[in-house]
């Protein structure tokens, strides 16, 4: 059996091709796929019948719309997939997906797409579907809101419209209580929640809002390229169980020129929450920005127009967090020479015993330094985004599961998750990069003995050795906690310092972030 020939020449895979790799005869006419057949191709073994399971090939319109989302400055002409995909049902209109959940009632109300209904199908090139079924589920109900070609959307580019929060809800369900193989996907060693998948999907979901309200009336979306900017706190109000069916809703609350702000809840009913408030388990506020696909440049957004008190003030709240966002870094800006040196000399006092005289210093004390942890990483093709560079909620979760990791060396026993204090995107991460993930416990807090928190800082840095150079491209912020029953008296939770400026300086910066929120 010869190996597929796989190029790369973009972050895009491109095929050879080549004769061994040729299409079955039955799909050289796009039009004829009315009769069973099984696809050549070495690595895939699949049959359907053309009346029950209908095939998109890699040239049909709706792959096509998924390979050239940025169509104006990714030009590919005369690829090749030898893939196929198939579609569980036919789809007659192809906004279906999206439409089904577009209601206007509240957010917990939308009809949800089916976070299973893409698990068994055949391996195909759509990007981010290795990461998790609701990235694959979600760019597959994403595919019919792509742009059309730059001739077919130059007259539009401009047309901006006002939109309602209504019209870009939208919500995804996991059918945990029935559905045992997408149960198994986020399932963790102490069949608790993976939180760092679940991160990764709140990302996917959030990408899928922003691109439906930037989406005209035609179905088509303006030549832009939509990014995660950043993540604010995202509480766990109740343990996350896997044992129960969990919904994912959403939908654009805020927007300013050029960015926008997406609210996401986490809905969980249990037993014991028989009131929907109480069945929130998480919220978060996505901050997404738009660029320009040719030139790289901020670019207008459609307008929200929230209908509902509770739509108006979700809007009040999330522009007090925008005016919040710009005072704080403005106040970054001119802080470098009004540091409080009386605080930084605290943090710093308990270091430097340690370091300079070690047999004096506080046994519940321990250094940043010694509580670093990294892993390193090479950005795989099927770690893309529609874009072509690395998917965001990977990111998230690489961080999220490697914070686990520290935090739990650092406790000795199996930590709790409580937040995403905070998360930045700085620069873009590609495909082929280098990235280093640096995790530091950041500091503790220990006031209560039975609930002490370990607040965990996780740096990206994307290292190009051919340069000798290496840049951060993000910064996420956690914070687990340990279980009572776990607290044994030998397991106790030191206090962290700082032993350098640097690090007393990021201790403080991080704090007064946590009291602003």
């Amino acid at each position: 059996m010869n190996p597929l020939k796989r190029p790369l020449s973009h972050p895009f895979l491109r095929f050879n091709n080549s004769k061994s790799t040729s299409l079955p005869p039955s799909f050289k006419n796009s039009g004829q796929t009315n009769e069973a057949s099984t696809s050549q191709n070495p690595i895939f073994n699949f049959k359907f019948s053309g009346s029950t399971m209908p095939v998109s090939s890699a040239h049909s319109s709706s792959f096509s719309r998924i390979n050239t989302h940025s169509s104006c400055s990714l030009k590919q002409p005369n690829l090749t997939f030898p893939q196929f995909r198939t579609f569980c049902v036919i789809k007659t209109n192809p906004d279906a997906d999206l439409s089904a959940s577009n209601d206007s009632g509240p957010i917990h109300s939308s009809q949800p797409i089916d976070a299973g209904s893409s698990m068994r199908k055949p391996i195909s090139l759509w990007p981010g579907m290795y990461h998790s079924p609701v990235t694959n589920a979600l760019w597959e109900a994403r595919s019919s809101m792509f742009e059309k070609s730059c001739d077919e959307t130059q007259d539009s580019q401009t047309e901006l419209v006002a939109k309602t929060p209504s019209m870009s809800r939208t919500s995804i369900a996991y059918n945990f209580s029935s559905d045992y193989i997408l149960r198994e996907q986020y399932r963790n060693p102490w069949d608790e929640m993976r939180m760092g998948k679940l991160l990764e999907d709140l990302d996917a979901l959030a990408g899928t809002i922003s691109y439906k309200h930037c989406r005209n009336d035609d179905g088509a979306t303006r030549p832009i390229l939509l990014v995660t900017a950043s993540v604010d706190k995202m509480v766990l109000k109740k343990p996350i169980r896997v044992d129960f069916d969990l919904k994912i809703s959403g939908a654009v609350t805020w927007v300013g020129r050029s960015s926008m702000e997406i609210q996401l809840e986490v809905i969980q009913s249990t037993p014991d929450s028989q009131d929907p408030l109480d069945s929130i388990a998480l919220a978060a506020n996505f901050t997404f920005v738009a660029r320009d696909s040719k030139t790289g440049k901020s670019a207008p957004l459609n307008q929200i127009l929230p209908e509902t008190e509770h739509e108006k003030s979700l809007w009040r709240e999330a522009e007090e967090r925008n005016k919040m966002r710009k005072q704080k870094k403005a106040a970054q800006k001119k802080d470098v020479d009004n540091r409080d040196e009386d605080r930084l000399n605290a943090l710093l006092a308990e270091g430097r015993v340690l370091c300079d005289m070690p047999a004096l210093a506080d046994r519940d004390s321990i250094l940043i330094r010694d509580t670093c942890h990294e892993n390193s990483l090479m950005c795989q093709p099927q770690q893309r985004n529609i874009h072509g560079r690395i998917f965001g909620g990977f990111l998230m979760r690489k961080a999220s599961e490697l914070a686990f990791s520290n935090a739990y060396a650092f406790a000795g026993a199996a930590p709790c998750f409580i937040e995403v204090d905070h998360v930045d995107f700085f620069k873009p991460v590609d495909v082929g990069n280098f990235l280093r993930f640096k995790s530091c416990v950041l500091y503790t807090e220990l006031e209560n003995p039975m609930k002490p928190l370990i607040n965990v800082e996780v740096v990206a840095h994307v290292t190009r050795p051919e340069l000798r150079s290496s840049e951060v491209s993000n910064k996420f912020y956690f914070t687990f906690t340990v279980r009572p029953e776990a607290m044994k008296e030998e397991l106790r939770i030191r206090n962290v310092v700082p032993a350098t400026e640097e690090e007393a300086q990021r201790v403080l910066e991080r704090m007064d972030a946590e009291r602003s929120q």
